[in-house]
């Protein structure tokens, strides 16, 4: 029996072979180039992160409060509340109170002060902030030489001593201060402590 020599096999059979072959490779390649972007793609930042700050409570600030109110002391308030928040804090305005003669709609600041007076009391000196709310502290440090004259036992020279030390010396840190104006005793002193504040 003789076997016949059936040679190399046809052109057409390697060329689909090498077409196949480049086909798969080329899928191979296209397939590590997606891989690759894909990657690249999850790691970079999808977008920048902001951080927004924690907020922050509003400022206490602690007021004083005197005369006809069930518990006369010392309480904490948030900026924004009013006179009115103080009194109810301080357990609210005793029988014999004139409530008519202070505004409870006043806003309340730091170092406040605030007196409710008695029926038939005798009326403190009325006393305006520089911004203008009667019955508040007068601020050393904001307020005109007229608006310090409203205050008892500083006239004319003694407002003008205040604001020329106030330009020379930089703001008032504390009411003791006020002695080194020309003018001012200790007497003086005690008795502007409870009208005036520094801010």
């Amino acid at each position: 029996m003789t076997t016949r020599d059936t040679g190399p096999p046809p052109a057409s059979d390697s060329a689909l072979q090498r077409l196949s072959r480049t086909a798969l490779l080329g899928l191979f390649l296209l397939a590590l180039a997606g891989g690759v972007a894909l990657l690249v793609r999850q790691g970079s930042p999808g977008g920048v992160e902001v951080i927004m700050p924690t907020p922050t409570a509003n400022p206490s600030l602690q007021v004083y409060l005197t005369g006809a109110v069930a518990r006369p002391g010392m309480y904490t308030f948030q900026r924004g509340e009013r006179l009115a928040d103080a009194l109810a804090a301080a357990g609210g305005a005793t029988s014999e109170a004139d409530l008519t003669r202070i505004n409870l709609a006043l806003r309340l600041r730091d170092q406040d002060q605030f007196h409710v007076p008695r029926e038939g009391e005798a009326p403190r000196l009325p006393v305006r902030l520089a911004g203008g709310e009667e019955g508040a502290l007068v601020d050393l440090n904001r307020a005109s030489a007229e608006e310090l004259q409203r205050l008892p036992s500083i006239g004319p020279t003694r407002a003008a001593g205040i604001v020329e030390y106030r330009e020379a010396n930089g703001r008032f840190e504390a009411l003791e201060e006020l002695l080194a104006v020309s003018g001012i005793g200790p007497a003086t002193l005690e008795g502007l402590r409870d009208l005036v504040t520094v801010e």
